[in-house]
């Protein structure tokens, strides 16, 4: 009596099931099969599933058609998962290998947007709003006509106005420790390079006092005389006005 006939009956089956199943791989899925496996996962908000799935669609390296559609995926799988660190790299890998792909201004700008939504408070790191900024103007200028110019071109402002609040925020900490010429430094600097925007009010009620405050009478009135003319209905006048009084 052999080996395996002196097994249980039930034990054998199973045995030989197992070494069936050893004996013959199951045949790998072809690409396309796997995309559309990836299609419904997406579809389904199952998203690390669809990442699986496209992923191993790259690794076929069979159409390179369908590998781009699976490298588009993915960055909107990523991005649709709120992990927009992962999505801001896998759509510049996009634009890096397809230059010239019909998806390219699309990857582009969903690339500012995942640096986008990566800002937090005006007290945290700019890194995001900087990297933001400088994917949108790239989007805005290599895309003049693109589908998404004027949402990118407010994405634009609003960056620069996030950037704007860091530098009254930078400003004002100088203000307040009484460094003078380095919140002076800080709030001309950001007069000049942010001249367009409509918060220049702020900045130039707290530059007028940063100038009073380090004895420089002439210039904290001038300041303020230009924060009346050109804005003469800010919230800022009133308090412009007290600190006038108390220096004059």
């Amino acid at each position: 009596m052999n080996y395996l006939s002196r097994l249980a009956p039930g034990l054998t089956i199973c045995l030989l099931v197992l070494l069936q199943g050893c004996a013959t791989p199951q045949a790998n899925k072809a690409p396309d099969l796997l995309y559309r496996e990836g299609e419904q996962f997406f579809r389904d908000g199952n998203y690390e599933d669809a990442i699986a799935q496209w992923k191993k669609v790259k690794e076929s390296y069979q159409s390179p058609e369908l590998m781009a559609r699976a490298e588009i995926g993915i960055a909107d799988a990523h991005f649709l998962n709120r992990d927009y660190i992962e999505a801001a790299a896998a759509y510049e890998d996009f634009r890096k290998l397809h230059p010239s792909h019909p998806q390219a201004g699309y990857a582009l700008y969903r690339q500012g947007l995942s640096h986008y939504n990566q800002i937090n408070s005006t007290d945290t790191d700019q890194t995001p709003v900087m990297n933001a900024l400088t994917v949108f103007q790239s989007y805005t200028t290599l895309y003049p006509d693109g589908e998404h110019r004027a949402d990118a071109a407010e994405k634009i402002r609003n960056c620069r106005e996030k950037q704007l609040q860091y530098e009254i925020y930078v400003g004002r900490f100088y203000l307040k420790n009484d460094k003078f010429p380095a919140a002076i430094a800080r709030f001309e600097h950001a007069l000049k390079n942010f001249s367009d925007l409509q918060l220049r009010d702020e900045l130039l009620y707290y530059l007028g006092w940063a100038y009073l405050q380090s004895g420089q009478k002439a210039k904290g009135r001038e300041a303020y005389s230009r924060l009346m003319r050109e804005f003469p209905d800010s919230r800022y006048i009133k308090d412009a006005n007290k600190v006038m009084d108390k220096y004059f």
